[in-house]
């Protein structure tokens, strides 16, 4: 997986390009000081160009990949601190294929407010596939024995990450841009989810 150039453009995410690329939207959520900007920078090993697009207030992150021989540019958005304000503009969410949550596992406060966030997620995007991570697990190794209520309550898989050492982070990357890219091939309830977001935009 390589970087792919500046991101300084915001895609189309419901089309393909005339080369046949497709185009996928991921988004991040969980308070602030997580680690999702750590994760997306172990991620990718610094072969990126991170570019903050005031008009969302959000930083974007743009690599090329391939997922089962199709050619995907992947955007992965980031909040740049958006969150500490409770709640994200509506355009964050607009064309998304897939979600990151993430929290603290030195914070249990963090857990908690997943709720929110998840609630706020499903307003906009009800059928998008979601992915859970508990972060710094390398400060807090006892996580990892633990079970959590809200991913197992909501069906969405959990992973135990550590930006720091880079534990499972490639493989929570991986299957959220490949679950992203199966969504936007065959998308549930399509018209419905189209409604819902025209009414909310």
């Amino acid at each position: 997986m390589d970087a792919d150039g500046d991101a300084d453009t915001v895609l189309d995410y419901d089309g393909k390009s005339a080369s046949g690329t497709e185009a996928v939207k991921v988004i991040c959520l969980g308070d602030s000081a997580v680690g999702k900007s750590k994760l997306l920078e172990r991620f990718l090993l610094d072969k990126f160009k991170p570019q903050t697009i005031s008009t969302y207030a959000l930083t974007l992150y743009r690599y090329s990949s391939k997922v089962k021989d199709v050619d995907v540019i992947v955007d992965f958005w980031d909040t740049a601190g958006q969150e500490m304000f409770q709640s994200m503009h509506p355009s964050y969410y607009h064309q998304a294929h897939a979600c990151i949550m993430v929290f603290d596992a030195t914070r249990k406060i963090t857990y908690k407010n997943l709720e929110r966030w998840y609630k706020e997620l499903r307003q906009y995007r009800p059928h998008i596939p979601v992915f859970c991570a508990v972060n710094k697990i390398d400060a807090n190794m006892d996580v990892t024995q633990q079970k959590f209520a809200f991913p197992e309550k909501n069906g969405i898989p959990l992973y135990y990450v550590s930006a720091s050492n880079g534990m499972n982070v490639v493989k929570l990357f991986r299957d959220a841009v490949e679950a992203a890219l199966m969504y936007k091939k065959d998308p549930p309830d399509v018209t419905d989810q189209i409604f819902q977001e025209l009414q909310r935009l």
